[in-house]
């Protein structure tokens, strides 16, 4: 019963994304990935209570599919942070192994029912060379993709500080809980399989059935989760798109390959500061470096190069550096006395108090509570 309750959530869900106004690629790709584990989840139900004898058809058809699943965790993040291939190629050649494997199982597919029924009782008999290659491509594939994918939400990340002074409405949990319920799955799968396989044998208990279940409970909190959402499975806000879309940051480590001129980047540091000291840009809580390259107008690269080189800080570390210590000069200004401290938070372009509490702990070593008493 468990299993055809993952099924259905996983169709739902898939329906839902499809039928989602102003869908994009990321949302396509999600409904498309819902699509083959609720037929993953179909199949093993179909395997697990018999039906295989009474539907031959599907005999087979469960083995390859668990090599599809770590494809699609990178191809969704990679599309929903900008960082997937551009070459079309290059994106879909991840599903070539499950591809080959569909290919070589041909020969099994066009057999007799009866043929492949007397296999299915055997253990899969003519196939256990097969099986442990297959196996085996799916421990690594589980191993591999979750640590990609897990690389490129942290690269996401430090982009994300590399844009915006203030991070708080970019929501990056969807993406982290999937990951994180993905690497999960593929542990319970080498668990299962490898470290506890004889001892679940001598229990009694099916690995295969542990697996399954630990793959519907990740669905039903997909469902959850993502129903939760006033909008279905948001995971960054429109403007970094686009601004990654439009003007791609280039990894700091590239830098050295920048057209900056050493001259040149002293003098836009110089202008920087100037800037930052004369106009107070930071007091703006939407500030962003697309935003603060409009008065110097040049690449957001140069600047954010300059910042990352010169202040060694990202965009968002300098920007609220600036505004901790125009919180301190306020906070000294007889003119402020009756303001609380959460206003003058917000007066100097923080968005919320969890923010400001967080940055200014690391930023002075003390609570603002603390930093207060001691210079009273």
């Amino acid at each position: 019963m468990i299993f055809i309750i993952g099924v259905t959530i996983a169709f739902f869900l898939e329906f839902l994304l499809i039928s989602k106004k102003g869908k994009t690629k990321a949302d396509i790709l999600l409904a498309v990935w819902m699509f083959f584990i609720g037929l993953h989840l179909f199949f093993f139900y179909l395997q697990f209570s018999n039906l295989s004898y009474t539907y031959p058809i599907s005999i087979g058809l469960i083995i390859p599919l668990p090599l599809v699943h770590g494809p699609f965790l990178y191809l969704y993040v990679s599309t929903l942070t900008n960082q997937k291939p551009r070459n079309t190629f290059f994106q879909y050649i991840h599903f070539f192994p499950p591809f080959l494997m569909y290919l070589y199982l041909v020969n099994l597919y066009i057999l007799p029912a009866s043929e492949k029924i007397a296999i299915l009782k055997s253990g899969g008999a003519g196939y256990q060379l097969f099986g442990n290659i297959n196996l085996i491509l799916i421990f690594f594939s589980g191993i591999i993709y979750v640590t990609w994918t897990q690389i490129l939400l942290l690269r996401h990340r430090k982009n994300i500080r590399e844009r915006f002074s203030n991070i708080d409405k970019i929501n990056l949990n969807w993406l982290q809980y999937l990951v994180w319920g993905i690497g999960f799955i593929w542990v319970v799968v080498l668990s299962a399989n490898l470290i506890f396989s004889e001892l679940l044998k001598t229990i009694g208990f099916n690995a295969d059935i542990f697996i399954y279940t630990t793959v519907v409970m990740f669905v039903c909190f997909l469902g959850f989760f993502g129903l939760k959402q006033t909008s279905v499975f948001v995971a960054q806000s429109k403007e970094l798109q686009q601004l990654q879309e439009k003007q791609p940051l280039v990894p700091t480590e590239k830098y050295s390959k920048s057209g900056l001129k050493s001259d040149d980047a002293e003098q836009l540091h110089k202008k920087l500061n100037e800037y930052m000291m004369r106009e107070k840009p930071y007091l703006n809580s939407d500030l962003s470096l697309s935003k603060l390259v409009e008065y110097f107008n040049i690449h957001p690269n140069y600047l954010s190069q300059v910042i990352n080189e010169k202040e060694q800080k990202n965009f968002y570390d300098y920007i609220n550096t600036y505004r901790i210590e125009e919180f301190k000069r306020m906070l000294c200004d007889p003119k402020n006395k009756k303001l609380t401290i959460l206003a003058l938070a917000f007066d100097c372009g923080f968005k919320s108090k969890s923010a400001f509490n967080k940055f200014f702990k690391k930023s002075t070593g003390q609570t603002p509570s603390e930093y207060i008493k001691l210079i009273k």
